[in-house]
Order: structure tokens, then C-alpha cells, then sequence
């Protein structure tokens, strides 16, 4: 990975992280965003991956966001039921 690719991907995290923080009501801070946001990114695609769902988004930045998102909800969700 290049740094730009790289620097993409931190960003697509960081929105990730806040969109989900909106969704399931909740505060935190850039880094907070970033790490919810990174790990959702690797949930999200593994489980789209694995039950074969495609959301038919032509735009592949904000098929990665969705995808992104959805799985930070799940891991704040998992957090939260954790703690």
C-alpha cells in the first residue's frame, strides 16, 4: 500500500467511526473514531465476504464507507453488551 492509500483508509475509518457514533448515539474522539472505524472496516467486509452480500453501490468509496459503518455498529455493539 502507498501513502495515499494508506491516508484514504484512515479517513474512510474516521467517518466510519462518527457515522456509527451517530447511529447508535455516543461521543468519543478522533482516535475513538479511527480505531471503531478500522476494526468496523475489517468486520464489515469479512462478513459481507462470508454471506456473499453485495450492496450494489456503484461508487467504491462509499460502498467501503456503508460497508465500514455497518461494521463498527456491530462492533460497538459487541463492545457495549462486553462491558
Amino acid at each position: 500500500m502507498d501513502t495515499k492509500a494508506v491516508v484514504v483508509f484512515l479517513i474512510i475509518g474516521i467517518v466510519a467511526g462518527f457515522l456509527a457514533s451517530l447511529i447508535l448515539g455516543g461521543h468519543g474522539g478522533l482516535i475513538t473514531y479511527l480505531i471503531t472505524g478500522v476494526i468496523g472496516s475489517f468486520v464489515g467486509g469479512y462478513l459481507f465476504s462470508a454471506l456473499k452480500i453485495k450492496l450494489g453501490i456503484a461508487n467504491p468509496l462509499v460502498n467501503q464507507i456503508v460497508t465500514s459503518t455497518i461494521g463498527a455498529i456491530i462492533v460497538v455493539i459487541l463492545a457495549r453488551l462486553i462491558s
